[in-house]
């Protein structure tokens, strides 16, 4: 199947959310939670997404995750997931039990597209010794559609533009956890993933924003980790990076009809007290974007 075709699935088939100025939406990706090892690209934002993410419910916003919000091709069990990160899980609770949590899967939380293993994994964790509620019965989607005066925005991770990672994600997964996970603890970084290659990210993002020009239609996605924000005139494609920058996380915001670009990382005071900033990198731009 074409990647036209895949992306015009996932649109017909999405569920739709309408906005309004009234809206508050935050949109984050590509966290690649794991399980607390050397090979948690997550640990060194941890405490940055955490401040992010309690400003944003503290806030109002509804968080949406547009998937690899765990590393479940280097790790095999979600459980172990959950006990690294368990406090940022049970500030994602808190936004499920408010009705604020939209969750999609990606490449590398694929496994999630699969009722039986969401229903037999997210339900409930273990906290403190303790058994507690997780995710009951929490649907997971491969896209999302916002609509604004009319207008749509398609949301999806991205990787149906990507071959390997949509076709072959069993092959790639593969490769990420027998080969690549153990060189990774020793500090050798995967040189094809779509992160990594320049090439492969050009050839991702030309695709999603042919797809999003030819249709009129505002694409946002995740996947190559790489922040983009169209401009007017430019084809309407925009993607919230990821959570695992060396020093920072990105993400899109959408409030009062508008959308912003925004990161969040740590600077220091004159005296060396750090703390942690959000700064926009581009917008904010007003809706509808196609």
């Amino acid at each position: 199947m074409s990647i036209s075709k895949k992306l015009d699935r996932v649109y017909k088939s999405a569920k739709r959310i309408a906005l309004d100025d009234a809206s508050r939406i935050i949109i984050m990706s590509d966290c690649h939670r794991g399980d607390g090892s050397g090979a948690d690209g997550y640990c060194k934002n941890q405490n940055i997404a955490y401040h992010a993410l309690s400003h944003y419910y503290r806030e109002g916003f509804t968080y949406i995750e547009l998937g690899d919000g765990d590393e479940l091709w280097a790790n095999r069990r979600f459980a172990s997931i959950t006990g690294a990160h368990g406090n940022t899980f049970e500030l994602l609770r808190r936004f499920y039990v408010a009705s604020r949590l939209y969750l999609l899967y990606g490449n590398h939380d694929m496994v999630k597209r699969g009722k039986r293993w969401v229903d037999a994994n997210m339900a409930a964790f273990m906290r403190k010794n303790k058994r507690l509620p997780l995710f009951p019965n929490v649907p997971m989607h491969e896209g999302l559609v916002l609509t604004y005066k009319g207008r749509d925005m398609l949301l999806l991770h991205g990787h149906q533009a990507d071959f390997l990672n949509d076709e072959l994600w069993r092959v790639a997964r593969f490769l990420v956890r027998y080969l690549w996970r153990p060189l990774e603890l020793i500090g050798i970084r995967d040189p094809g993933n779509a992160q990594g290659s320049h090439e492969k990210k050009l050839k991702i993002e030309w695709a999603l924003g042919d797809w999003a020009s030819k249709k009129r239609t505002a694409l946002i996605a995740g996947h190559t980790h790489r922040p983009m924000f169209a401009e007017e005139g430019e084809p309407p494609y925009f993607n919230d990076g990821c959570m695992v920058h060396p020093r920072c996380i990105t993400a899109l915001e959408i409030e009062q009809g508008t959308i912003t670009l925004v990161k969040w990382s740590v600077k220091a005071h004159m005296d060396g007290a750090l703390y942690i900033s959000r700064s926009a990198l581009a917008g904010p731009r007003r809706l509808p974007l196609a």
